[in-house]
Order: structure tokens, then sequence, then C-alpha cells
């Protein structure tokens, strides 16, 4: 498997301006119907948010455990905390089950189509 590229500051800032649009559109109140897609992307199992972003933490964590030089209580502390917010971060995977759930109410209200 290749090695991933570093990706670049102007594409995490990407990444967190889409995530901010995201937030904005919510507050718009749009349909539940087009907000659903959306949460389930975001919150996906595998791949969403949650998951990245505890993997992006812990993975950090490692690093500076292994690549720093002198452990102080400080340096501890910060790799504690990364760990902890990745461990919490990841947690959240569950919400993916709250929009498959909220995907079948969805659907229950639209009820069945009627013929004309």
């Amino acid at each position: 498997m290749p090695n991933p590229s570093v990706p670049s500051t102007d594409q995490v800032a990407q990444a967190t301006a889409t995530l901010a649009q995201a937030k904005d559109y919510l507050r718009t109140q749009p349909p539940v119907s087009d907000v659903l897609p959306l949460l389930a992307g975001l919150l996906d199992e595998d791949t969403g948010v949650p998951i990245l972003l505890g993997d992006v933490l812990r993975s950090a964590a490692r690093l500076i455990a292994e690549q720093t030089s002198t452990e102080t209580d400080e340096i501890r502390l910060i790799i504690t905390g990364l760990r902890e917010a990745a461990q919490e971060a990841t947690d959240w995977h569950v919400l993916h089950w709250d929009v498959q759930r909220l995907r079948g109410y969805a659907s229950k209200a639209a009820g069945p189509a009627t013929a004309t």
C-alpha cells in the first residue's frame, strides 16, 4: 500500500470550511429529508468525522510519544489529553445508528405514495 500524501494546510482548511458550511446550512432549518444524507456522510460508522477525528488524534498522540526526546509531565498531559479526546470522538460513531433510525421515521412519516 503506497504512503498517503501529506495534506496541505489549504486542504485541511478546506475540510474545516466544508464542516462550517454544513453547520451554516443546518442553521437555515432545511427539511430533515435534505439533512439526512449530509448527516449520514458526516457520521458514517466507518469513514465519518468521529472515526477520522479519533484516528487523527490517536496518531498524533502516538507520534508525540515516540518522537519527543524529553518526556515531561506537560508532554504526558498533552498525550493523555489527545488520547482521551480521541476516545471521546470515536465514541460518537454511535450517532450513525441515530441517523439510520431517523431515516426509518422519515420514511414512515412520508407514508406510501398514492397513485393518481
